[in-house]
Parts: C-alpha cells; structure tokens; sequence
C-alpha cells in the first residue's frame, strides 16, 4: 500500500500546480471596469467610491488600482488626498523594485499575474509629474521637488537596461517632458532663477520638438521677463483623451518554435513532452482611439487658444515598452519551459511509466500551459496627452470658458471656472477630459 501511495506522489504534484493555476478566470480590467466606466462617463466622486470598495479585495493588484483611484479622488475635488495615495503608491513600486524570489520563482511555475504589480517603467516616470500637478492644485510647496523626482527616476530607470544586456535597450527611451516643464515655470515664478528656467525649457524643447510653445518659453526667459507689470499668468493643464492600456495577446511565431523543439526532444528523449497547443500570450501596451486633440480655452468671452501636448503618454508607453519587449517575452518563452521542464521530471520519477499514464500527464501539462494569462495590469486612468496652455492676464478675477476639441472644431458641452490672477504670480488650473466631456472638477490652485 505504501508503494502504491508513493507512486501517485509525482501525479498529485502536477495537478496541484494545475489546481494553483486554475483559480478564478476575472482579469484586472474586469475588476475595475465599473469604476472606469463611472470615471469616463464624467463621474469621479462614485469612481473614487467604486476603487475603494475594491481594495479590500485587491491583493497584488492593490497599487495599480491606487492609481486609478488617484485620478478618480483628485477630479472629485480631493487633491490632498490624491496626493497621499499616489505618495503611496511610488514609495511601493520604489520598494517593488527589490527582487522577491517567492514571487519570481510562483510567476514562472503559474504566469505573471502571481506578482505583485511595480509599474510599467513610463508609470514610475508619470506618478511623480502627477505629483507635481496634484500639489500644485493645493499650496504647491512640493511640486518642484516632485517634477526634480520625475527627471531623476527616468535617468535611473534607463540607466537599469544596463542589466539586461550590453547594448542598453532603455538608451532609447521616449523622454518624459512635463516633468521639465513644470521645473521650468517653477524656477521662472521665482523672478531670479531664469538660468534654471531656461535650461529646463530647453530640455523641454530638445524632448517634446513639437511643443510650439518651448521656443516662446525659452525667449521670454532669456530675456529674464515672468510678465509685464500688472500683469500674473494662468497655467491651464489638461488631461486629454484615454490613454495607453494594455491587452493580452499570441506570440504564435514563438509558439510554433515552441511546437518543433517540443517534437525533437520527444523524439529523442526518453519521454514525451506535452504538446504545445496553447499559444504563448504576453501583453501589448497599446493607444486608445479618441475623438479629441486639445482643449479650446475663452477667458472672458475671448477666444485666447487651445491647449499643447507637453507629453504624448500614449506614443511614450508604447515606445518604451517596445524597447523591452523582447525581455518580456522571453520570460514567457522561459516560463512555458519551465512547466515541460516539469512535466518531464515528474515523469523521471515515475518506474515503468505507461502510455495512458503518460498521456494523462501531457494532457495535465497542456492545461497547465492554458492556464497562463497575460500580465495586462496598468494604471488604466491615465490621458492620451498631457497639455498646456499659458496665459498672460491682468491681475483680477477672469472667467475661464473650456471646450473640448478636434483641431478648431469644438466637441462636447464647456465647462467654466473663475481664477484669481495676482500681480508676477502663476496661477494654475487641471482639466480632465478623456472624452468629449469633462470628468469631475476643474481644479484651480489656491491663491
């Protein structure tokens, strides 16, 4: 009896990691597509709601459902709060970025879903530039040193390729110009520290050549001139069209190598390999289709212009994931053979194994390789573009008019705010429109 037992110690093996493997089939976006869905439809106090019903239930999942809870609290008039959550979040992906060898070696026996989510490399960039936006929306103390934040983790994140082989695949990483930008009109507000400016705006314009209104920024600077006399500006940001997201899909060249070298090595060895029927699936980061390009502004019943990307978030995400991808796909090749590695060691322990034992493990093997699912967690709530527009205004109170647009073609209903501008001071207001319409409160800085 005790051999019988013993005998059935290397099947029962296998179907436990099938067992691990085939737990609940709900992806991310299915968790949180309530909570989206209220965001895009204009709806940010019940988002905020709906996302913290979710973390108690999140386990890994938790940070990047943080972020999309961020965006929701901020809209809904909460910038403090938004803040803290999203100070959270970047301590956790800094934390993250330490090895965690349980969760490594249980992402290579299920899939990548098994790991605790640190954030797309353009993520880490992007919660600090929403820091920096955030803050400003309250006393504005620590935006600088956020937008500082932004420029320094993108040099370490791309100085991190290093690692992965040695021609550096991070060298051609899309830069993050916001960041920059917001160093730039920081350092201009001091009316002493136009150096510092001026070299900021000039990054800005050697990473985002398409920002029309870096050259602008550079003279004014150069010239050493915040405004005339009289005069204070308004930033206007916004936050325009949904942005990049992540969707899973079948590496079937990969797959079909898979598929040869599974044949040569059950012709050859002594015992078969589970067929690969399965595809290889891996995530892709891809851009949204939108209906907007900018936001067209009236202050005081005046056309004055139309919002300018400062960052293209879409065109960033895929560009740099791009660059790693083929690292990405190479842990899901190495993760696929792993699990033949061992179907094919439990079949070693097993004496005299016979042609319908073996065929039950192949078939336990290819439901384990079935099991695997696409990594396509992502903070799903970020804009297409971030974008600007400044404006030199007479000190007073001015009513600001916003509209979303297609090219000079307005879209969607306005929206209106009242911003007080002080004599040689910035004064800063957020939009959000991920769609033809605005999600929650334009957020103007406190005086």
């Amino acid at each position: 009896m005790e051999r019988a037992v013993s005998d059935w110690k290397p099947y029962a093996c296998l179907w436990l990691l099938l067992a691990a493997g085939a737990g609940g089939c709900a992806t991310h976006a299915d968790r949180v597509r309530v909570g989206r869905d209220l965001y895009f439809g204009g709806q940010a106090e019940q988002a905020a709601l709906e996302f913290e019903k979710l973390l108690p239930k999140t386990g890994q999942d938790r940070e990047v459902v943080e972020l999309d809870l961020a965006m929701a609290q901020l809209f809904a008039g909460r910038p403090a709060v938004a803040e803290q959550t999203l100070r959270q979040v970047r301590d956790r992906f800094d934390h993250l970025e330490q090895k965690d060898l349980a969760e490594a070696t249980l992402s290579y026996v299920l899939d990548d879903n098994q790991r605790s989510y640190a954030g797309e490399d353009y993520e880490k960039v992007l919660i600090r530039v929403m820091l920096a936006l955030t803050n400003l929306m309250g006393d504005g103390g620590d935006a600088e040193a956020y937008s500082l934040q932004a420029a320094t983790k993108q040099q370490q994140l791309i100085e991190s390729g290093a690692q992965l082989a040695e021609e550096n695949p991070k060298n051609a990483y899309r830069r993050v110009a916001a960041g920059a930008y917001l160093h730039g009109v920081l350092r201009e507000a001091t009316h002493g520290n136009y150096d510092d400016a001026e070299r900021a705006f000039a990054t800005v314009v050697s990473w985002q050549p398409g920002f029309s209104a870096g050259g602008f920024d550079l003279q004014r600077v150069r010239q050493g001139r915040h405004s005339a006399p009289g005069n204070g500006v308004l930033y206007l940001f916004a936050l325009v069209g949904r942005g990049p997201y992540k969707r899973q899909v079948s590496e079937i060249p990969t797959s079909q190598a898979m598929f040869v070298a599974d044949r040569i090595i059950s012709a050859v060895g002594k015992h078969s390999l589970p067929p690969t029927l399965a595809p290889i699936k891996v995530p892709q980061v891809v851009t949204s289709e939108n209906r907007l390009d900018r936001v067209l502004v009236q202050i005081d019943g005046r056309p004055v212009g139309a919002t300018e990307t400062i960052t293209d978030v879409g065109q960033l995400a895929v560009q740099q994931y791009q660059a790693v991808y083929p690292y990405v796909l190479g842990r899901a090749v190495a993760r696929r053979a792993v699990k033949k590695a061992a179907v094919y060691a439990v079949k070693e322990q097993v004496d005299d194994l016979n042609v319908w034992a073996s065929l039950a493990m192949d078939a336990a093997g290819v439901v384990w390789e079935a099991t695997e699912s696409a990594d396509t967690r992502c903070w799903s709530l970020l804009p297409d573009t971030i974008q600007v527009l400044r404006v030199e205004l007479p000190a007073g109170q001015h009513h600001v008019a916003l509209r979303p647009g297609w090219g000079a073609i307005p879209l969607g209903g306005e929206a209106h705010v009242t911003v007080a501008i002080e004599d040689g001071r910035n004064c800063y207001a957020l939009a959000c429109c991920p769609d033809p319409r605005f999600v929650g409160q334009i957020l103007v800085s406190a005086p």
